[in-house]
């Protein structure tokens, strides 16, 4: 092909097609080949809609050929859309086998917004069951692998988005975030996501559902892509509208001294501290542990935590009553059950760690206080944080660090549920590669009202280090 489509941000694609340059219809079928001639190797697709996506990318044409406008700022631009979101026809099902044929009725509140801004959705793409692991595997679909190494994992929940971004396989994509779920699979696959602050974006049609009130601040959604271009206009689109902004040359970047006390690679901490010396020459840098951060970790794994997982243990066994741990065991010794053992050592470990109605209300009032601490802590303030210690592991590792009875989740953790339990916008940004030439990104966070700010940081890091890099290994 004379023009890299597959290296395309949306936001090119969209004026490639509305100049005339391209038409949608050659867009949406390269990308359609090159998912076809490629995908089975990763895994990361679950439901293809290829010969609608086709469809509607002639429609789209037409349209433009018609009125002489675009319907909308996504205009006949391919995505691929994570599992847990409904798309009207398709199936959502979480990853379990007794909801295989489970088929929507409607779109999620979300991929509305991007098809009514023309949007093609061209396939949907594998999760951890009910999105319960930062690892994308499952009874019903199996494992998701990193393009980078086979080996590895792509991350989770939002894996299957990760890494058909990776290879190019869509213009953009979304994901949803409770406990990384959008910034694990960025970091690990090398791709672009936004993390929305809480209560930003209606999660309806997000499957399962977050039903538990202390859990709400934490479940939110956003894009995933190429470019933080994107990231800003599909953030538009599918969020509320904020009023608030300040000046860049106002803010203070925070990172953490060097001596914080939480896992992180060498060649992460190098490559941050690379960072911080770059935004030194224009901004007023600042050394310390943010508010509450030491103690998010177990605050996420309470709060994860407040009703036992009750909701999700109903819908894991279709409302009849299992021993967990039986189960959990017969999974592990003999794989001939039909949950998979990740789902099921979690929910023993909700189970075990289900806070008190009395520590219940003590985390209430910790929310309260803080988050009118950290309202006027980042008023002017962004924060730089690393996602994970490592960049990608092999299969299992990651989960078996997160939800390790020595709950070392502890050390793990912090960098990744601060954004949660605080309900802050983080936006994942690639910078290089760890020492086993893996991806790694780093989060700019700060509180909403503030996602201008965040977005131009990330423009800035994005042009200065290593940004979105397409995965060429799979071209045809």
């Amino acid at each position: 092909m004379s023009k890299d489509i597959l290296s395309m941000d949306a936001t090119h694609l969209y004026e490639e097609i509305v100049s005339g340059d391209m038409t949608s219809y050659e867009i949406t079928k390269t990308y359609i080949i090159h998912l076809k001639n490629n995908e089975r190797k990763i895994n990361a697709i679950v439901e293809d809609r290829f010969d609608l996506a086709l469809e509607e990318a002639k429609d789209a044409d037409q349209y433009l050929k018609n009125y002489g406008k675009p319907i909308g700022p996504l205009h006949g631009v391919p995505i691929c859309v994570k599992e847990s979101f409904d798309v009207e026809g398709m199936k959502t099902t979480g990853g379990l086998i007794h909801l295989k044929d489970n088929i929507a009725k409607k779109d999620a509140h979300i991929v509305k917004r991007l098809r009514d801004a023309g949007a093609i959705v061209l396939c949907k793409t594998n999760t951890s069951t009910l999105c319960y692991a930062q690892e994308s595997v499952n009874k019903l679909y199996g494992t998701t692998n990193n393009p980078w190494d086979l080996s590895r994992t792509a991350g989770g929940s939002s894996g299957g988005e990760g890494a058909i971004l990776a290879i190019g396989g869509a213009a953009a994509g979304i994901g949803s975030d409770i406990g990384g779920s959008i910034r694990f699979p960025c970091h690990l696959n090398g791709v672009i996501g936004f993390k929305s602050g809480m209560f930003q974006i209606d999660q309806t049609g997000h499957f399962p559902p977050t039903v538990v009130p202390i859990q709400k601040r934490m479940s939110t959604s956003g894009p995933m892509g190429k470019s933080v271009r994107d990231m800003k206009r599909m953030y538009q689109l599918i969020a509320k509208k904020h009023e608030e902004k300040t000046e860049l040359e106002q803010i203070t970047i925070q990172f953490l001294p060097e001596d914080q006390p939480f896992p992180l690679s060498a060649k992460s901490k190098k490559t941050i501290q690379k960072i911080e010396a770059y935004l030194t020459k224009n901004f007023n840098i600042d050394q310390n542990i943010p508010p509450y951060f030491n103690d998010s970790a177990l605050l996420w794994q309470e709060m994860m935590s407040a009703n036992g997982s009750d909701e999700i243990k109903k819908i894991t066994f279709n409302r009849v009553r299992k021993n967990v741990v039986f189960t959990y065991i017969k999974e592990k010794f003999t794989k001939n059950t039909p949950y998979h053992e990740f789902l099921l050592w979690a929910l023993i470990g909700s189970t075990l760690f289900k806070p008190s109605k009395k520590r219940l209300k003590e985390i209430e009032s910790i929310l309260q206080k803080g988050d009118e601490m950290l309202n006027k802590h980042f008023k002017d303030r962004v924060l730089i944080l690393p996602v994970y210690h490592t960049g990608a592991q092999k299969h299992g590792n990651i989960f078996k660090e997160i939800f390790s009875i020595r709950k070392t989740f502890k050390q793990y953790m912090p960098y990744t549920a601060y954004a949660n339990v605080w309900g802050l916008p983080a936006l994942t940004v690639p910078i290089g590669n760890d020492e086993e030439n893996m991806p790694i990104g780093v989060q700019v966070i700060s509180k909403n009202g503030n996602e201008e700010l965040i977005f131009e940081i990330g423009k800035l890091i994005e042009e200065n280090f290593r940004g979105y890099v397409r995965n060429k290994e799979f071209d045809s």
